[in-house]
């Protein structure tokens, strides 16, 4: 059994929130899956990208618009999506209260950007054109 403590947490800025690591396969004894929690800010209009992997997120609060494969879905506290593997994804936060979700995806799990394109204002976490990453907060 493992435990991560809350001051153990750790948390990645980026210019949209902040991502705080829960578990993960370098935090919580070598954990399968990765689990984190996305504080977004305000008006937060998150890049274009995919995963190569399902992800699942829950929103706990506040509220957002996800663009999923060209569909968008309007989500709130108690929503669940299950984001499916390389299907094209993007993130629109409430303008006033943002949102706070939990995230769960296998551990390893990259990012990229599906037309192989970085977008020329990506901040220096996003993956760069073709490039696939595990993100800090999945590691």
């Amino acid at each position: 059994m493992s435990v991560v403590m809350a001051a153990d947490s750790r948390k990645t800025e980026t210019p949209n929130g902040v991502m705080t690591t829960l578990a993960s396969p370098t935090q919580g004894g070598a954990a399968g899956q990765a689990m984190w929690r996305v504080d977004a800010k305000p008006g937060m209009v998150g890049p274009v990208h995919a995963f190569d992997a399902e992800l699942v997120w829950t929103w706990l609060d506040g509220s957002a618009v996800v663009e999923l494969g060209g569909e968008r879905v309007e989500v709130g506290p108690g929503d669940t999506m299950v984001l499916p593997a390389d299907v094209s994804r993007q993130m629109f936060a409430d303008p006033e209260r943002g949102f706070v979700s939990i995230v769960a995806a296998p551990a390893g799990a990259r990012a990229y950007n599906p037309s192989g394109v970085s977008e020329p204002d990506a901040c220096d976490l996003a993956p760069k054109d073709t490039e696939r990453i595990v993100p800090l907060w999945v590691r």
